[in-house]
């Protein structure tokens, strides 16, 4: 019996491969066409679709080749690479691998994101100065986006896990198509006028340029800027931009990202409100020592001021004065005393009893000391004035030797 022959996925994929490689037709050629779904990866390779009005081909630039490329890439561009066809044998499916890339013109959709956002950006609708700061804690969320795809389970679960007291409202419309723009519009105005909705996110998830162009027409981007309520945009991924991410207040790289901007954090919420009672707290038991220390300063001048105490304190003055007046008129009256004792001293020194007290007598006519005898002579009695008292005497004339008289006590 003939035995079956029977390929491996990997050996038909492997055969592919080589018979493409084998192709001069599909090595070093060059493709024209319009960038879209721009990825690059973290290992530095790009990732890209090359389309034109009918057809696409999937592309990867290695890390190796695209370091020499002078243009950046995005969405839109219309560009000329070279490089070869192949077989990406565990996808089992065909790609172009490029080696060059130039640009070739603007595409068409990418022309029309420039110009809408130049001629939006003239009016105005993008200026900082215009974004609104988002509410710490809105009362609730209103969001316009699918109510198919996984934006919406991306936000409900990161907004229930920070806090599950805020409450979400769908909006649900198409986010890609003929008439989503439109729609997304209508959704936003009729989101500004729910009760209590305090916040609106909008978005999509990732895709290419053709795929988040809703959120590039002028009537979503209007609505957006006319918003009475503060708008978070949540469209695509990181590395995507449309004109609703310049019109909205916030942009968010991911739906979860916008939860979490518009959901803020329940324990830390409790943390930041125990830390300001905190603050408040301190602040408040030092404005009320301050007070204190004020009420008492001016219950001292008060106390000062009061005609009690005033009388109290003149009173204590004038005590204070009486008692001075006092001790000087002693210590005056002290050294008063104590100069006439000096000058008695002195004049005792100097008088007769001094004298007197050595033996001698002074003699008094009356209260006339008697200086000389002549005047002996024509008193009568005289006093004779000793240290410890006074004695009477009479005169009388004595003779006189020689014919002369003497007086004779």
């Amino acid at each position: 019996m003939e035995q079956e022959w029977v390929l491996t996925v990997s050996d038909l994929n492997e055969y592919v491969r080589r018979s493409l490689a084998a192709d001069p037709m599909l090595q070093s050629l060059r493709l024209r066409g319009e960038i879209s779904n721009f990825k690059r990866h973290t290992s530095g390779h790009w990732y890209f679709t090359l389309k034109d009005e009918q057809s696409r081909i999937n592309c990867v630039m290695f890390r190796q080749h695209n370091m020499g490329v002078s243009l950046h890439p995005a969405d839109g561009m219309a560009v000329i690479v070279s490089g070869s066809v192949s077989l990406y044998v565990q996808g089992g499916a065909y790609q172009l691998y490029v080696q060059a890339m130039r640009p070739d013109g603007m595409g068409s959709l990418y022309a029309r994101f420039e110009a809408l956002k130049a001629r939006l950006a003239r009016e105005g609708l993008f200026d900082a100065g215009k974004k609104r700061p988002l509410p710490l804690v809105p009362r609730g969320i209103a969001i316009v986006t699918s109510s198919t795809g996984a934006v919406l389970h991306d936000i409900r679960t990161v907004s229930a896990r920070r806090n599950p007291a805020i409450p979400l409202t769908l909006v649900p419309v198409r986010v890609q198509g003929e008439g989503a723009a439109e729609e997304i519009a209508a959704a936003i105005r009729r989101a500004g006028r729910l009760p209590g909705v305090d916040v609106i996110i909008t978005g999509r998830g990732g895709g290419s340029l053709e795929d988040l162009w809703a959120f590039n027409e002028e009537c979503v981007v209007r609505a957006i800027a006319e918003s009475p309520l503060p708008v978070i945009s949540a469209v695509g991924h990181e590395t995507d931009v449309t004109l609703s991410d310049f019109a909205a207040d916030a942009r968010a790289a991911t739906p979860s990202m916008a939860a979490e901007l518009a959901v803020q954090d329940r324990t830390e919420l409790r943390a930041r409100l125990e830390a300001l009672r905190g603050r408040l707290e301190q602040q408040l038991l030092q404005q009320v020592l301050l007070r204190e220390q004020m009420l008492s300063r001016l219950q001292a001048r008060l106390a000062a001021c009061h005609p009690v105490q005033r009388l109290a304190t003149q009173a204590h003055r004038l005590a204070v004065a009486r008692a001075g007046i006092h001790t000087a008129m002693l210590r005056r009256l002290d050294e008063a005393c104590a100069d006439v004792a000096r000058q008695k001293a002195k004049l005792e020194a100097l008088g007769p009893l001094a004298v007197l007290g050595r033996g001698y007598a002074l003699v008094m006519h009356g209260r006339t000391p008697v200086t000389s005898a002549r005047i002996a002579e024509q008193a009568q009695t005289l006093t004779l004035r000793f240290q410890d008292g006074a004695v009477g005497v009479r005169v009388e004339k004595e003779k006189k030797h020689g014919g002369k008289e003497e007086g004779d006590l």
